[in-house]
């Protein structure tokens, strides 16, 4: 496994995210929800994925409200690519495999 998931908060977030020398998907996850637990092995596979091009960071809702009213997350599962400043992929919901794979391939290539 080249890359692996790294679990932030609020306070590291400009370190881990803002100042990030590559983009880095953020994944907004919840103890509590269901949804949550089908969108983990699919935010595992894209840092084993793209670990060479791609940071990926979760982040538990709750307790880290600053950054989830940043980047408004109205609802878990939430992804976020980011680069930088810039917001390059906001995505809510379950998605696919596919369509995950499709987002990051269409910014990372």
């Amino acid at each position: 496994m080249s890359s692996s998931v790294v679990t932030i908060t609020d306070a590291e977030f400009e370190t881990e995210v803002l100042k990030a020398q590559k983009p880095v998907l953020i994944y907004f996850w919840a103890s509590w929800c269901g949804p949550c637990q089908l969108m983990s092995p699919l935010v595992n596979l894209a840092a084993t994925t793209y670990g060479d091009r791609l940071k990926v960071v979760k982040m538990e809702i709750d307790p880290n409200p600053v950054t989830v009213k940043q980047y408004q997350v109205e609802g878990v599962p939430a992804l976020r690519l980011i680069q930088g400043n810039q917001l390059l992929v906001s995505a809510e919901g379950v998605i696919s495999k596919d369509k995950l794979l499709s987002l990051l391939d269409s910014h990372l290539n």
